[in-house]
């Protein structure tokens, strides 16, 4: 294997998607809460307000990951549980939760790493603007020197933002995630903002000491052309790349914005003021990628809304969301953001990879899911074959440890490697426990 010693082997999960408890220890409402308790957003009318209970059951859950044979634990915090209305003091019983947390995976040998915000904005601070308003990106700087004051003594690898492409389209564009806006290319302003927010926190962070390592995570699709002959079919390829891959990118490794004139939208004249680029490009530590399909793109019909148009990628095994199986776009993209950043490329952490499917115990209580033990072996595959190659991947996470609230789908999927049952909360590892975690030993006796 082309693992070494101290490669990183992790599972990830975030805060809202696990942690329940919405009310309690002085927690406020995120956006989240408030777009699931809206009606009519969330499959089945599902909500994250009990999820997995992970907020009471953590303890069995690190134990989980102890059995696991697991190094390294992405958890995020949640905003609101720190900062009930997004600014001011800390809630202390918030951190205190976090605190134990923290104590109890560096007790177990397993070395946490914290993402700041996955997506549960407060929602007084949505009320004030969201992302649209820059004052968020301070916001955010103050609430990461507030948890990086109490943890920073013990948490070295922090995460500032998880998949801002994802907060700007779903979030503020097209309104299928929290908070619901409807905006599409008027909602930009949102991706800058936030990755000001993370260079700010990057600041932030460093204040507390120098040993940190930082980065953040983005979500990263191959742009695949539906038409390679098609000069209009290759041009909207290129523009959904500058969108998903290079806008979230290119400002964070060279301090230099894209040329956005393609895609449309507001000029970024209007929201860039002097300095942003260079709090943005903050020298950071590592880059996470976050993978699980590549996107298929054609030239859009006369007058859509995009200067692009998604078809469905066929020819391909897919996972039960309906998402195409590509372990080689992986591959591919690791060598693309390669030759794409060059020197600039600081060390990479696969920080999400995995897959969906109907798991459900047997009659002997067993959750056979072989078809996601082929995808992490596959893609886990693609990531030696990248190590062989010289590319300086230093770290990789499945999503997720379990099974768990997957946004607007609500608990239909079933990311996890662990099954859980949500009438009695009772945790199953699946046979794609074992199998990781005898991988992650044999890779360990080779390297």
């Amino acid at each position: 294997m082309a693992f070494t010693a101290d490669f990183r082997w992790g599972v990830a999960t975030a805060a809202y998607q696990i942690e329940g408890a919405v009310t309690e220890d002085g927690r406020g409402a995120s956006v989240w809460d408030t777009f699931c308790h809206e009606g009519g957003r969330i499959a089945g009318g599902h909500t994250g307000d009990v999820a997995c209970d992970h907020y009471h059951r953590w303890p069995e859950d690190l134990a989980l990951m102890a059995d696991l044979g697991v190094d390294a634990y992405r958890f995020s915090i949640a905003w609101p549980r720190v900062q009930p209305g997004g600014r001011g003091p800390a809630n202390p019983k918030g951190l205190d939760f976090y605190e134990r947390l923290v104590d109890g995976l560096l007790e177990r040998g397993i070395t946490p790493f914290v993402t700041l915000f996955h997506w549960d904005l407060p929602q007084a601070l949505e009320d004030a603007g969201g992302w649209l308003s820059r004052d968020t990106a301070h916001r955010f700087a103050d609430y990461a020197a507030l948890v990086a004051g109490r943890l920073g003594d013990r948490v070295e690898h922090w995460i500032t933002l998880n998949e801002p492409v994802v907060v700007t389209a779903y979030g503020y564009a097209f309104g299928v995630y929290a908070p619901g806006r409807t905006l599409l290319l008027d909602a930009l302003p949102t991706a800058h903002h936030q990755l000001l927010g993370h260079g700010l926190a990057v600041a932030a962070l460093r204040e507390h000491g120098r040993r940190q390592k930082i980065g953040l995570a983005n979500h990263y699709s191959p742009a695949w052309a539906q038409d390679e002959s098609s000069p209009a079919d290759r041009r909207a390829a290129q523009i959904f790349d500058l969108f998903m891959n290079r806008l979230f990118t290119d400002p964070v490794l060279h301090g230099t914005l894209p040329d956005l004139s393609a895609l449309g939208g507001p000029d970024p004249a209007s929201y860039v003021r002097d300095g942003d680029l260079a709090a943005i490009a903050a020298p950071i530590d590592f880059l996470g990628v976050n993978y699980y399909q590549p996107t298929r793109l054609q030239a859009p019909p006369a007058g859509g809304p995009l200067p692009f148009e998604i078809v469905p990628i066929t020819g391909h095994p897919v996972t039960g969301m309906g998402w195409p199986v590509v372990p080689d776009a992986l591959l591919s993209l690791l060598r693309d953001l390669r030759r794409t950043h060059g020197d600039a490329l600081p060390p990479i952490l696969i920080t999400e990879n995995g897959c969906s499917y109907d798991d459900a115990p047997g009659p002997d209580g067993t959750v056979d899911d072989p078809e996601r033990i082929d995808f992490l072996r596959a893609h886990l595959q693609a990531v030696e074959t990248a190590l062989a190659e010289g590319i300086d991947v230093r770290g990789y996470f499945v999503w997720s440890l379990m099974d768990n609230f997957e946004w607007s789908e609500g608990y239909g999927p079933r990311f996890g490697l662990v099954h859980i049952d949500y009438d009695t909360q009772r945790r199953t590892p699946k046979t794609s426990f074992a199998w990781y975690r005898d991988h992650i030993a044999r890779a360990r006796r080779t390297s």
